[in-house]
């Protein structure tokens, strides 16, 4: 009864919450009989695994920190996973056309949503960081946006042992 609710409210188009797979228990869920579908003094089932849910934000504390124009340093923030969009638009950007280096400030000013207290973060934000917190931004936004899909494991064709190769780019915005 529960999944045709689920399914009900899904076709109308309202957005639903995902519901933890403990929230009816499976008795429940068949109208209060679990005898009719199984032996009697069988095991009750297991309780359905938690739906996978995607990691899209992840925090992270800058070596040295951004200092805004009142001398604040701003040093923990968060940067979400880059769409595709977000890999594409600084590519129509003038900047980015006439200095492809400018590419990574752009890029970093649109996938980190939160920096210190700033209330907002912009290229123009990251434009102004040391380049030892560029550096570091630059490899995080690698490690959070490949998450392994750009290593291929092999094998040596000598003496057989496995080992992982780098396909994707080495510069930020490459795939």
């Amino acid at each position: 009864m529960r999944r045709t609710a689920v399914r009900a409210a899904a076709a109308s188009g309202e957005p639903q919450e995902a519901l933890p797979a403990t929230a009816v228990p499976e008795s429940e869920s068949l109208s209060g009989s679990a005898s009719a579908f199984s032996a009697p003094g069988a095991a009750a089932a297991a309780p359905a695994p938690a739906p996978y849910r995607l990691q899209t934000e992840f925090p992270f504390e800058l070596p040295r920190g951004y200092v805004d124009e009142a001398g604040t340093v701003h040093r923990d923030g968060v940067m979400r996973l880059a769409t595709a969009r977000d890999e594409l638009v600084p590519l129509r950007d003038i900047r980015v056309q006439e200095n492809p280096a400018y590419l990574s400030v752009v890029l970093l000013g649109r996938v980190i949503t939160r920096l210190g207290s700033l209330p907002l973060v912009h290229d123009g934000v990251v434009e102004n960081m040391f380049a030892s917190d560029l550096a570091f931004l630059q490899d995080f936004y690698r490690q959070v946006n490949a998450e392994g899909h750009t290593r291929a494991s092999v094998q040596c064709p000598h003496c057989s042992e496995p080992f992982e190769v780098e396909l994707g780019g080495s510069r930020l915005g490459e795939s």
